[in-house]
């Protein structure tokens, strides 16, 4: 079932009813303040950190679901409603809801009058712009009464929920005109504080949430709006909102638009202050001048289609087939992007207060967005670089206000090193931009220890040789890239997380997925020591990473997959000889990847097994059998019920592991097929049963052991987008950014007769056509690039312009 369509010419997604299987959500902002918005205008705002700089409350996880965010109500005649439905929930005459590139347009129509909001954050603003549009469409005149209404959190968005006996007493607003200011603990440790405003004259306003709402009525029903009158109340404590009250007149078939404006302002120490006790207003008079009309706005708004006209231009893929088409032009460079703003740390899913930006999970990102904005790229792996410690391990996490590591979660991850050699040599293929490796970096951000970025990688190499099992496999630590296989935890105390708790750390407990993971990433470390001229350290680099593959062949083969561990006692973990979890997909997508045994079939055979054992349906489960029990050597991945999760769950993030597998085999056909199962936009007809977005890709569907199989959840903020895109525009287009060049080498499904693509990758436009008359699914016959038959299968850098590259499969 379909709750709405693609719109690909506008590049939105239409929601059609209210009435969604889940929020389904969009992100505004692109660099300092961000908004989550739903398609019942639900959700919230923050500047950088959405913990710490959080200016407006929400409730997760709530009955009803989705509470709180920027509401319009219409009183119109005692006739309560709003245009996206919630928080009133009156039945509309008309509802649409268009969720389009960093904006969301929501419409909503009753007794004919028509109210559109038009949400999004300016480029290079710390605001975000509500422009709403009052239409109407009867042949008589319509007088209304319109109520604005947002809650203010008081910043900490953690303490804002728990500390109450303080925080009842602390809301602080001032009143200006048609502005509200939101000033709590600004008087003493705070520099900033946050507006709402509107461009037109009010009526009559509110701050304080229970004269506006009612202490026990609810958003549904609020009493200044029920009797159509503001209150004009003034918060001194409690909670404090704001909401402006404007009574309008339209004429038949006239049309009035207002610009509301939530704002982020910070100030000098200097500068606090304009008088005693009132606050410098004078920063956000100017940020109002800049949105006052709805000719400013609509210019805002148009800069903001340019900005991604440009983004969505460096990859365009012409298919034939426009569902693959969309994702990869429209919505999973979206996704990439969002990602790449918000790491893990707020969506409707991660509540913005438990975590930062994660270590491995940003470097994984940076996959999917390099090509985009590769001098943000950049900026983004030093900050990641300089949270490392001297040893080559890191900090788990960072946050993104301090850009400091997170204490509370500490690191000994060791899988984490191993990704900043995939982001850096990533970024350096993409812009030939080898000026990063001299760059100084801190460690854990101090700067008196700083050495080379280039120093930086040769320790992440060397982290995991310096940290070998008895079989010569790296030892673990805490866990490898799946959080919830904790070997050396042990925990049966409920209130204990297992990703900190090392109750028998040791060095016995190995890893088969980091295994892999350092083959692949030795072998391009290698390969970079080489390309700048360091022979004796890809020498030495490779003579570890030869050990590597030898220890995975004489400890790592179970007969007919790779095993994925040894636990702390030594046992194996994703054997035959196991009870449950006797396979899972880490390691097969990994130790494929590097293409270890591949002479020998191990590769194939591994993959085989993937087919027979992990696949279903709805994409390829984690681990089988799936865990019926607690498993205390294992930790967090037996709590799980089966098919939920990392217990046999389809956590899609490494479905494409697999899939590049695939490709390594010359398997096409297997590796498209893998990758749609899991694609949103072919999961769009089963959307009452996947529950989550039809344009975003979630982190986890249901598994076939599940209650539900197919069902999705933690939508979004996920390693899923970029590896997905990583996996089809790299391995399965075959358009691969190079040192020297453009490398191409597609693996399609034979049928396939070809693909167009249009690549700009360092100021040239190459327009590629690939030819598959052949009917293969790998092989590169020949080359021609502007007329001229070139050797080999990379197309050099070229100065500027456009190019056109035809590439014969064969």
């Amino acid at each position: 079932m379909k709750f709405g369509f693609f719109d690909d010419a506008n590049r939105e997604y239409v929601i059609t009813t209210p009435e969604t299987p889940f929020p389904w959500i969009n992100y505004l902002g692109n660099e300092d303040f961000f908004s989550l918005v739903s398609n019942t205008a639900g959700g919230y705002s923050f500047y950088k950190d959405a913990k710490f700089r959080r200016l407006t409350r929400y409730r997760y996880n709530n009955v009803p679901m989705d509470n709180g965010g920027r509401y319009f109500y219409i009183n119109d005649g005692g006739t309560v409603w709003s245009p996206g439905w919630k928080p009133v929930k009156t039945p509309l005459d008309k509802y649409e809801c268009r969720h389009g590139m960093s904006y969301t347009r929501i419409t909503g129509e009753k007794n004919g009058l028509e109210a559109e909001t038009l949400f999004f954050v300016p480029l290079k603003s710390w605001c975000e712009v509500q422009k709403v549009k009052l239409t109407n469409h009867t042949n008589e005149k319509k007088q209304f009464k319109l109520f604005s209404f947002m809650e203010w959190c008081l910043w900490n968005a953690e303490d804002d929920q728990n500390n109450l006996q303080r925080n009842l007493n602390t809301g602080e607003v001032e009143i200006a005109d048609s502005t509200i200011y939101h000033k709590t603990e600004y008087k003493e440790r705070r520099n900033h504080y946050a507006f709402y405003h509107v461009n037109a004259p009010v009526q009559g306003y509110d701050t304080d949430r229970e004269s506006f709402v009612g202490l026990y009525n609810e958003f549904s029903g609020p009493k200044a709006v029920l009797e159509g009158r503001p209150t004009n109340s003034h918060a001194h404590g409690w909670s404090p909102i704001a909401s402006h009250y404007l009574e309008i007149e339209l004429a038949p078939g006239e049309s009035k638009e207002l610009v509301f404006l939530l704002g982020y302002i910070e100030n000098k120490e200097e500068e606090k202050w304009e008088a005693k006790n009132i606050i410098n207003k004078k920063p956000a008079k100017a940020v109002i001048d800049q949105f006052d009309t709805p000719a400013k706005v609509n210019k805002a708004f148009e800069e903001l289609r340019a900005y991604w006209d440009d983004l969505l231009g460096n990859f365009v893929l012409d298919s034939g087939d426009e569902k693959l088409d969309r994702m990869v032009n429209i919505w999973n460079q979206y996704q990439c992007m969002v990602t790449f703003n918000m790491s893990r740390s707020a969506s409707f899913f991660e509540v913005g207060i438990g975590r930062g930006m994660g270590f491995r999970d940003s470097n994984q990102d940076l996959i999917g967005f390099v090509h985009q904005i590769p001098e943000r790229a950049r900026e983004r792996i030093i900050d990641i670089a300089s949270t490392q410690f001297q040893d080559g391990g890191a900090y788990h996490q960072y946050q993104p206000l301090t850009k400091r590591g997170n204490d509370a979660i500490g690191g000994n991850f060791n899988d984490d090193p191993l990704w900043l050699i995939l982001s850096t040599t990533e970024y350096i293929k993409e812009t030939g931009d080898f000026s990063i490796l001299d760059e100084k970096v801190p460690f854990d951000n101090d700067m008196s220890v700083a050495k080379s970025h280039f120093e930086h990688l040769k320790l992440s190499f060397y982290h995991v040789v310096n940290n070998l099992g008895p079989h010569g496999l790296p030892l673990i630590g805490r866990a490898d890239w799946n959080d919830c296989l904790n070997l050396n935890c042990f925990s049966k105390d409920p209130n204990e997380s297992f990703q900190t708790t090392e109750n028998k750390s040791g060095g016995t407990a190995e890893s088969l997925m980091i295994a892999g993971l350092f083959v692949v990433y030795g072998r391009e470390y290698i390969k970079l020591c080489r390309q700048i001229g360091i022979e004796k350290e890809a020498d030495e680099a490779q003579k570890h990473v030869d050990n590597m593959v030898e220890a995975i062949k004489k400890h790592g083969w179970d007969g007919n997959w790779y095993l994925r561990a040894y636990d702390f006692f030594g046992n194996k973990v994703g054997s035959n000889e196991n009870e449950e979890g006797k396979i899972f997909i880490e390691s097969q997508g990994w130790c494929s990847m590097a293409e270890v045994g591949k002479e020998e079939g191990m590769v194939e055979k591994a993959l085989d097994s993937v087919k027979e054992r992990l696949d279903c349906e709805y994409g390829i489960v984690l681990n089988n059998p799936a865990f019926t029990k607690y498993v205390v050597e294992y930790g967090e991945i037996s709590t799980y019920p089966a098919g939920y999760k990392e217990n046999a769950g389809i956590f899609c993030h490494n479905n494409p592991w697999i899939m590049i597998g695939e490709t390594s085999l010359g398997r096409g056909e297997r590796a498209l097929e893998y990758y749609k199962k899991i694609c949103p936009a072919y999961l769009e007809d089963i959307s009452d049963l996947h529950r989550t977005e039809p344009y975003v890709y979630a982190q986890m569907i249901a598994g076939k052991d599940a209650f539900k199989p197919g069902e999705a959840k933690n939508s979004w903020l996920t390693g899923t987008a970029a590896w997905n895109y990583y996996a089809i525009t790299r391995h399965i287009l075959g358009i691969q950014p190079d040192y020297d060049g453009l490398r191409i080498d597609p693996c399609i499904p034979g049928e396939w007769s070809g693909f167009s693509v249009k690549r700009k990758f360092r100021g040239t436009t190459f327009n590629i056509k690939i030819v598959n008359k052949a009917a293969v699914s790998k092989g590169v016959k020949k080359i021609v690039v502007d007329g001229q038959e070139i050797e080999g299968n990379i197309v050099k850098v070229l100065d500027g312009g456009d190019h056109q590259v035809i590439v014969e499969m064969g």
